[in-house]
């Protein structure tokens, strides 16, 4: 699992539409739907067209272009049952799950799936959501504190038997949990994901971690990442994979591709931009070295409300494909695609783009040699 040693195949995702407005916050057409029988299709296509997770999104409050919302466990849950190979993420807030309880839905889940669920932490963004509903709002370092708490007594409780965890925001006493996931040698757990851009979550993410999920970032911002993720993780005798956010407009020309962006950012819905950019741009200017996500995005990066735009995957095939390749040289090993119109572009990706980064990585392999 070693962010150190390029996979031999980069592998990929996409965002599950299980919220309203896709994945841009823009006018522009989107044939992409939140709802149910869209997306058992969708993950039906995918799973068949080269892409081996989902990742489902989690919002709690009608808000900022996402109007509406299925909540990510349950729906990650329905995809399962409706495929074959397909591995859900379901992100989850600590602050409004328990570790326990998440562990026994997760465990449940892995079971009935046959060992495809997994679970991306996502520390808190959204003060609103958290304040609307009572809960403590925490500063930024101490919300990935307790991730990481969050992450530890997880992983114990789907690991060990009679858990006792001590921390500053759980406390387990002999605990155990049974059935546990599917748990094998290669995946002795399943995959816990840890999002965010901060130096708090890369800490987190080398320390608990079995996957570091990034926003969009250039080649420079993905290598600054990589090194510190690197760096903790061997501190820590760990290796942790590395998964980047990305939308993915990949056209017959370049042009076509570019012309597709700039309707997008022409089009964006500037109120719901405007009002996210101030719901989270808190939450990156509140660290002390101002990495936090979104702490230096531009209206145009939020236009796709994970900075996907940055990633830079616009363009045609060949385009798309070498830069693909080009990330995971770097060490990426998984790409998070959000796409316009999600049904059609993954069938067009699956057959155009991804073939190219296939032929791409073997003739790398084949001059490695």
């Amino acid at each position: 699992m070693s962010t150190e040693k390029i996979a031999d195949q980069i592998k990929f995702a996409y965002w599950v539409p299980n919220v309203s407005g896709g994945l841009v916050t823009s006018d522009i057409e989107q044939r992409t739907s939140w709802d149910y029988e869209y997306n058992v299709k969708l993950a039906q296509t995918a799973e068949n067209n080269g892409f081996e997770y989902a990742l489902s999104q989690v919002r709690y409050e009608a808000s900022y272009g996402a109007e509406f919302q299925h909540e990510s466990t349950s729906f990650s849950l329905a995809l399962l049952l409706a495929t074959q190979k397909l591995k859900l993420i379901a992100a989850v807030h600590p602050g409004l799950w328990h570790p326990a309880v998440l562990a026994k839905f997760g465990a449940t889940a892995d079971i009935l799936s046959g060992g495809r669920f997994s679970i991306n932490v996502v520390s808190g963004w959204f003060k609103d959501e958290f304040t609307h509903l009572g809960e403590q709002w925490l500063e930024h370092d101490e919300r990935y504190r307790r991730s990481g708490e969050f992450l530890e007594v997880i992983r114990k409780i789907w690991t060990e038997d009679d858990v006792d965890y001590r921390g500053d925001f759980y406390r387990i006493h002999d605990f155990t949990l049974k059935p546990k996931p599917l748990n094998t040698p290669e995946r002795p757990n399943p995959e816990l994901f840890q999002g965010g851009n901060s130096t708090a979550a890369r800490s987190n993410g080398g320390r608990f971690a079995d996957w570091y999920f990034s926003n969009g970032k250039d080649f420079d911002g993905v290598t600054e990442q990589l090194d510190d993720l690197r760096s903790v993780a061997r501190a820590h005798d760990r290796e942790v994979r590395f998964g980047l956010n990305g939308f993915i407009i990949a056209r017959d020309t370049e042009a076509e591709a570019r012309d597709t962006l700039r309707e997008i950012i022409e089009k964006a819905n500037r109120p719901a931009v405007e009002g996210f950019r101030g719901a989270v741009q808190q939450a990156g200017s509140a660290t002390g070295d101002k990495k936090g996500m979104w702490a230096d995005s531009s209206f145009e990066d939020l236009v796709q409300y994970n900075d996907g735009f940055r990633t830079q995957l616009i363009g045609t095939p060949e385009q798309v494909a070498e830069r693909i390749v080009a990330y995971k040289r770097l060490g990426v090993d998984l790409v998070l695609g959000g796409f316009l119109h999600f049904q059609e572009e993954i069938e067009y990706f699956g057959e155009k783009v991804l073939p190219l980064v296939r032929e791409l990585e073997a003739a790398e392999q084949v001059a490695a040699v």
